[in-house]
Order: C-alpha cells, then sequence, then structure tokens
C-alpha cells in the first residue's frame, strides 16, 4: 500500500509533464485507453462469465465513468495548469469527508456527533489552503481558479464514491472498474479525434507520453491492483489509512522534481486536513 500511495502521488507530478503538450482532455482520454487496453484482457482472463456488459449494469457504469473518469480528470488536470501538484494533492485530501457528507444526504447514513469536528477542521483546513492564510481573499473571492477547480474535483471524485457504493451491489468491481474505463473512453473518442485532427504526433516528444503511460500503468492498473489485493489481506480500515500518505509524498515529490515551493503556513494546513481525515476514519474505543 505504501507502493500504491507512492504511484497516486505520481499522477500529480506525471500530470504537470504531460500538460505541456497534451490538452486535459487527451490526457484523459489517453490514460483511460491505455488502461482499458491492460484491464479487459485481464477481466476476460478472471472472470470469463463476466466479459459482456449487460443491459441492466449499463445506467450503474455510464454515472461511474461521467463523474469519476471524465468530470474527475477534467476538472483535476484543469486545475494543475493554475496550481501547484502539491496544493492539489492537499485539496484533494478532503475527498473522503465530502464523500462522508454525500452519503448523509444520498444513502442517509448515520454521522456520530463526536465526527462532526473533525469534518468542520478539515474543511477550515482546505479553507485556509486555498487562500494561502489570507481569509479575506474569500470576501473578495480573489481565490486561485486551479485550487477551486481541484476542490470541484474532489466533490465529483465523491459523487463517483457514492456512485460506485451503489453499483458495487449489482456489478462485480473488477468489471464495474474496467468497463467504466471503457465506457468513459468512448464517450470521449469523437472529442480526443477532433481535437487531434490537425495534431503532429511526432513533434509532441517522448516526455508528455511518459507522463500519460505512468498514469496509465502506475496509479491506474497496479495501485487499483495493489489496493484490491490489501483490502483482501488487511481489511478496507487498515488499507485506507495508507492513503493519508498521498499529499505527503506528492508535496516531498512536488518539492524534489517539479523544484515547486509552499508556503509553510500551507504545511500546517495541509496537515490540519490530513488529521481530520484520519481521525475522522479512525474508530472509536468502547
Amino acid at each position: 500500500m505504501v507502493a500504491a500511495t507512492f504511484f497516486w502521488s505520481g499522477a500529480f507530478i506525471a500530470a504537470k509533464f504531460g500538460l505541456g503538450q497534451f490538452s486535459p482532455l487527451s490526457l484523459t482520454f489517453l490514460r483511460l485507453s491505455i488502461a482499458s487496453l491492460i484491464m479487459f484482457p485481464l477481466l476476460c482472463y478472471r472472470y470469463p462469465a463476466h466479459c459482456r456488459l449487460t443491459r441492466q449494469e449499463l445506467p450503474y457504469v455510464f454515472s461511474t465513468a461521467l463523474l469519476g473518469m471524465i468530470l474527475y480528470h477534467l476538472l483535476f488536470f484543469n486545475a494543475l495548469r493554475y496550481t501547484t501538484a502539491g496544493k492539489a494533492a492537499m485539496i484533494n485530501a478532503i475527498n473522503p469527508l465530502l464523500t462522508t457528507l454525500l452519503a448523509l444526504l444520498i444513502l442517509k447514513e448515520h454521522l456520530p456527533k463526536g465526527k462532526l469536528v473533525y469534518v468542520l477542521s478539515g474543511f477550515f483546513g482546505v479553507i485556509l489552503t486555498i487562500t494561502d492564510w489570507q481569509l479575506a481573499a474569500l470576501r473578495t473571492f480573489s481565490i486561485n481558479q486551479g485550487d477551486l477547480m481541484m476542490l470541484a474535483g474532489a466533490l465529483a471524485w465523491a459523487f463517483y464514491s457514492i456512485a460506485v457504493k451503489k453499483a458495487s451491489a449489482h456489478v462485480l468491481p473488477l468489471k464495474l472498474t474496467t468497463y467504466t474505463f471503457l465506457l468513459a473512453t468512448l464517450m470521449l473518442c469523437p472529442f480526443f479525434f477532433w481535437e487531434w485532427r490537425n495534431l503532429s504526433v511526432l513533434g509532441l516528444g517522448w516526455t508528455p507520453w511518459l507522463a500519460v503511460g505512468y498514469m496509465a500503468l502506475f496509479p491506474t492498473v497496479l495501485g487499483y491492483s495493489i489496493q484490491q489485493n490489501s483490502i483482501r489481506v488487511l481489511g478496507p480500515a487498515k488499507t485506507n489509512l495508507f492513503i493519508h500518505l498521498v499529499p505527503v509524498f506528492s508535496m516531498f515529490l512536488a518539492q524534489l522534481i517539479l523544484h515547486e515551493t509552499l508556503i509553510p503556513l500551507n504545511l500546517i494546513s495541509g496537515a490540519i486536513i490530513i488529521a481530520s481525515v484520519f481521525l475522522f476514519n479512525k474508530k472509536s474505543r468502547t
């Protein structure tokens, strides 16, 4: 799981290199299409009876493809055009709390009163991060648009998580993931080829292609496979604890590879977000 979180963190760095030549739409299409080519044969090999998508399963896959693959990735990649990779990773860390709030509203799940303080502290950490501790920016709404896009992306992923929870009762998890990639690829296909109609592929260089290859293989295919095995061996509670390493690794890699700088106060607000999510997920003693 440490390796998986490291791979997921690297996606923030690789995206920065990919955006040098590719648009957010192209990055999304290429990442998902390569992942689909790897995942579909794997699905058919492990579960031959589940290779075909049924009409009853289609609405579930459509919702996960639209929310988690298309909307999230377009917001994520567009956000990285305007903000730093380290800051985007910190904002994205609020996702578990957003998912919980949506579960309360949509799935009518129960939230213990003692957990509410961690939800509020987590959102306070995000506000401090996107305003760079200048809360007066909220009054004038002078906030980096990339930070707002990343926050919207985290919300899109929270909706995706709710959709996955509903779909998992009707669709095999590996099948759901594979067909989510495939359907999202098909939905983006006409827009991708329209965008590439006059583009010279040979003139792009190796860097953006390596970035796309990394994002398709390591965070998507390997990261997912490791997580599924970890849930089986360690259980979901222990597996989820490792996800808190993603913003930590991302900030480290952003400074090491991209030479990004974070203001010291944002390190504190990032720690507030991570600690809030960690304490929220921690089970109370009985």
